[in-house]
């Protein structure tokens, strides 16, 4: 990584074994406002995986040995740790993900509680006692089972929260006994090697070997060479629905914990405090440019509203700043990258030619130059967006919104049931009969009442059904996903 940005990990080098490898290979990290290069990240080859293998299956008994109470102070340690870094982790995130500064501050709050929590966890990983008496064959038995670390945990991440989704991966293997591998996304690795750098002080400071934490940087092969080795015992990865289906299929039989894309639904009941749910839309639909796996996409409005509702969110859309991520009054800034913004492109064009209605401006490749400029994608409003084309059957993860009309809410929670993802929903409504019929019948990991459906309490069991993953993450979750029950049965006296 280049000298020009105030980095702790050493520059040109990967957490690789016990020590810092220089990789001799590199890759630019672009800040997607203006296309400038903000730094180098070492790039890592499947050889590298395959040494960040050897290094955690070594280091599995040590790991798995630590007590409680080291368990608990290294995390301790790390969140206080981050908490001093919280300013320069910002500043780093803004740059190598593009997104607004105000999300990624929220991104760094957010994962120093994460750490915190998952402190907390630690004491409570518990067993339980089996009556196995309960059979004739299990009389004067006694049985109960412990949780023991299940092994090496690769944790692969996605681009759009890199620092928080690593540490929902790297606290828990920690807590739950287990090494663990990173891959950040290729395109946002630095915070991500931070954390890594911040981790393997505090392991040294407790006396702990570095191989406990280690992170490889690089292509798809890179990723494919861990999820196959037979020694990674989980994989936990957040990602499109597309590569998550293939990395369960290359680590099975073994467990993958996937946390994978969605199409969010959000119900605007005709009892809606309207004005709440308008700004619900721009508060859910655009923060971290849209690209958010729980961010608003489709908007379903219950007739007797829909036109109020639509004429007020368009009116409301003029609030939202789009601009430099640097500036704190900036709500939405470019996409990732260009090939993202041409992809989102292209879907609102596919819409608008089957009938759906542009209501805002259009996309807009703004005043940047060059390739930069296909990044610039103002927010996006789609009325009257049939339920077939991509852009509402598929993840845009981009500044785009989605409107149609109903005409009940049980109509509306079927429309929103009617997609092969299932993450979280939302419900704007007054009756208590409509929000527990949406917490009934809504086919997602996770429903929100009254509230955007991109609400997510870092503690809480997040995950998806259908397409959109399988397992939970949240410290307790992701430390019971990262462990295995032992089963004891006992007979005191052994039968003559």
């Amino acid at each position: 990584m280049t000298d020009a940005l105030d980095l702790i990990a050493p520059a040109g080098a990967l957490p690789i074994g016990t020590g810092w490898r220089e990789t001799g290979a590199f890759s630019e990290i672009v800040f997607p406002f203006d296309g400038s290069v903000i730094g180098r990240a070492p790039v890592s080859g499947a050889v590298d995986s395959r040494d960040a293998l050897d290094a955690a299956e070594a280091a599995r008994p040590e790991v798995a040995a630590l007590t409680t109470a080291q368990r608990r102070a290294i995390l301790v340690d790390l969140a206080a740790r981050m908490r001093e870094e919280a300013q320069r982790l910002e500043d780093l995130l803004v740059l190598e993900t593009g997104k607004p500064r105000v999300d990624c501050r929220t991104e760094v709050n957010r994962t120093v509680v994460t750490l915190e929590a998952t402190a907390e966890e630690v004491s409570h990983i518990h067993g339980e006692t089996v009556p196995l008496d309960l059979q004739e064959l299990g009389r004067g038995m006694i049985g109960y089972y412990t949780r023991k670390p299940a092994g090496i945990v690769i944790g692969i991440a996605g681009f759009n929260y890199p620092l928080l989704l690593a540490t929902h991966k790297l606290a828990p293997a920690i807590a739950a006994g287990c090494p663990v591998i990173i891959k950040p996304a290729p395109n946002t690795p630095l915070a991500t090697i931070e954390l890594l750098a911040i981790t393997r002080e505090i392991l040294a400071a407790h006396g702990v070997t570095a191989a406990a934490a280690q992170l490889v940087n690089g292509d798809p092969v890179v990723g494919e060479t861990l999820v196959r080795d037979p020694r990674a015992q989980v994989v936990s990865f957040t990602g499109s629905a597309k590569i998550g289906h293939l990395i369960a299929q290359q680590a099975a039989p073994r467990k993958a914990v996937l946390e994978l894309g969605s199409n969010t639904g959000f119900i605007v009941a005709a009892d809606a405090d309207l004005e709440a749910a308008v700004d619900a839309v721009l508060r859910g639909g655009f923060y971290a440019n849209g690209q958010a796996c729980i961010s608003v996409q489709r908007v379903v409005l219950e007739r007797g509203i829909a036109q109020r509702f639509t004429e007020r969110l368009v009116e409301r859309m003029g609030e939202l700043v789009f601009g430099d991520p640097r500036d704190l009054e900036t709500n939405v800034a470019p996409v990732i990258n260009a090939a993202s913004g041409e992809r989102i492109r292209a879907m609102i064009e596919r819409a608008v030619a089957a009938g759906a209605i542009l209501l805002t401006e259009g996309p807009s490749a703004g005043d940047a130059a060059g390739a930069a400029g296909a990044a610039h994608l103002a927010p996006i409003v789609l009325g009257d967006v049939p339920a077939d084309v991509d852009v509402w059957c598929e993840e845009i993860f981009g500044p785009v919104v989605c409107l149609t009309t109903v005409d009940s809410v049980d109509a509306a929670i079927d429309l929103v049931n009617d997609s092969r993802y299932g993450l979280q929903a939302a419900i704007y409504t007054a009756s208590l009969e409509s929000a527990f019929a949406a917490i009934d019948r809504l086919e997602v990991g996770g429903v929100v009442v009254n509230e955007i459906p991109g609400f997510r309490s870092d503690i809480m069991p997040y995950g998806g059904v259908k397409d959109s993953g399988i397992g939970r993450e949240g410290p307790r979750f992701a430390i019971e996903e990262f462990t295995v029950t032992r089963m004891a049965m006992i007979r005191p006296r052994a039968r003559g």
